[in-house]
């Protein structure tokens, strides 16, 4: 059976009537702040008269006037006439509803409703959410250090929504949790603990707490820092092992902390009473005079609200000064001194040399922009080649020397009888080749080799008219 054709016609012109009103599907605002409900009915048709503008509020499954407006009339706010809710513009085109200051209430479905004529009401149908900024705390509680985990710290976000996350940053061995409570005005309070075994270490530690909310721009941070109670933790400090008879203003100190902070100080020996050159000023022993009494064990007392904690020294009392110790002490002393001295040397060196590269590199600079610090020598002279002078034309027609035969020198029977050599004279010579004896060079030769000598030619006149002369170069 199919639909008759009037109800899609009805069913069509009520989606194009309904589609004429113009709202915002959703809209979201925070708690205290204002709340804007666009709704427009734009005149399309001098046809269609508008006779009264209404806003209703879905409650409880019933639709329930907020805001009503007829030309006649003035505007009327049924839920609420304190002026929290108004008309942007009195109008019967445009109903705009303000609402300010927005409560955890305003949240729901609101329908824009027009009366006209002739095609009946029409309306558009807008959900108001309201989130709420929430009250961010946190701090810590004060514990007693124990061996039992429990809570140190507490981290709140309340009045929020939607609900926050929170979370913990932090070195400290721990855990935490989170806890959420509705309130009646639909807002929603978050808690966090953080667990841990309370120590002394923890005192004065800094953790933080982290929450994130929807109308949180940033994640807050919230620092916090942890008070753990504990008793007083003392030591004994002055004691150098190096008392001795008749030494003066010996002193012992009684150092402590704890939380909260000592309140009481107290000394004695095992004996009971202090011996009588020891005078007590607080956390103070001193002796005014070492001597025998003092060769005990002192003890030192420290109260708190936690508890009380004691501590012992003992004494030794030489008779003579411990020069061992003394050194050591002088030796530690040097060292630091000399530390200090080498440190600082260091830093010195290391400014000067600092300074000289800065002056540098100013000189550096100072050098690249300006003009030459010197003047460039003058160009050198160029050394001309040397001429080369040629030989005259005489010397390339002298003839080379011609050998010559000496019969004097071979004459000796026992002496091989071989032909020696001598250089002609040259043109150089001046003197004849007769009268001039052998050269020094002649000599040398002769003694060093007697070769030289048989392969060379007396003078006289046997001598052979044609020869051939021993070069030294070749013989050399």
């Amino acid at each position: 059976m199919g639909v008759p054709r009037s109800f899609v016609f009805w069913s069509l012109l009520s989606v194009v009537l309904t589609q004429r009103v113009k709202v915002r599907n959703e809209v979201t605002g925070y708690v205290g702040d204002e709340a804007m409900l666009q709704c427009l009915f734009p005149a399309t048709s001098p046809d269609i008269k508008v006779s009264q503008v209404t806003w209703m509020k879905e409650m409880g499954g019933k639709k329930q006037n907020v805001a009503v407006y007829l030309p006649d009339h003035k505007p009327n706010f049924p839920l609420d006439n304190s002026g929290r809710i108004r008309f942007l513009n009195v109008s019967l085109q445009d109903a705009t509803l303000i609402i300010q200051p927005l409560r955890m209430s305003d949240e729901g479905t609101y329908v824009c409703e027009f009366a006209t004529y002739p095609h009946g009401n029409e309306d558009g149908i807008t959900t108001l959410s309201i989130l709420a900024r929430p009250t961010n705390t946190a701090e810590s509680r004060k514990v007693v250090v124990g061996n039992t985990t429990i809570p140190v710290a507490i981290c709140t976000s309340a009045n929020g929504k939607p609900p926050a996350h929170i979370k913990w940053l932090t070195t400290l061995p721990g855990s935490y949790n989170a806890s959420e409570v509705t309130n009646g005005d639909g807002t929603v309070t978050v808690t966090s603990q953080f667990n841990m075994v309370p120590t002394a270490v923890a005192d004065q530690q800094q953790i933080t707490c982290v929450i994130s909310q929807r109308t949180l721009a940033v994640p807050e941070n919230i620092p916090v820092t942890l008070s753990v109670l504990y008793p007083p933790q003392v030591t004994i400090d002055g004691y150098d092992d190096n008392w001795y008879m008749s030494r003066s203003e010996a002193v012992l100190r009684c150092t402590a902390k704890g939380n909260p902070k000592p309140t009481h100080y107290s000394w004695s020996t095992p004996s009971g009473p202090l011996p009588p050159t020891v005078q007590v000023q607080g956390d103070r022993l001193v002796v005014q005079s070492v001597d025998v009494a003092v060769n005990t064990t002192f003890i030192c007392h420290v109260t708190n609200s936690v508890g009380t904690t004691r501590v012992e020294q003992t004494v030794l009392v030489r008779a003579q000064p411990n020069m061992a110790g003394a050194g050591t002490t002088g030796g530690i002393i040097g060292g630091i001194i000399a530390t200090i001295v080498a440190v600082a040397v260091v830093a010195t060196g290391v400014l000067i040399f600092r300074q000289q590269q800065k002056n540098r590199t100013e000189q550096d600079n100072e050098d690249l922009d300006g003009p030459p610090a010197y003047k460039p020598p003058p160009p050198q002279k160029k050394i001309e080649d040397p001429e080369v002078v040629s030989n005259p034309p005489e010397a390339e027609n002298i003839p080379l020397k011609a050998a010559y035969f000496e019969p004097s020198i071979a004459a000796d029977p026992t002496e091989l009888d071989l032909p020696q050599y001598h250089e002609l004279p040259t043109l150089e010579d001046k003197e004849p080749a007769a009268t001039r004896g052998p050269s020094l060079e002649d000599e040398y030769l002769d003694q060093i080799n007697p070769i030289y000598d048989a392969l060379s030619f007396a003078s006289g006149e046997g001598a052979p008219e044609q020869g051939f002369i021993m070069s030294r170069a070749l013989y050399v």
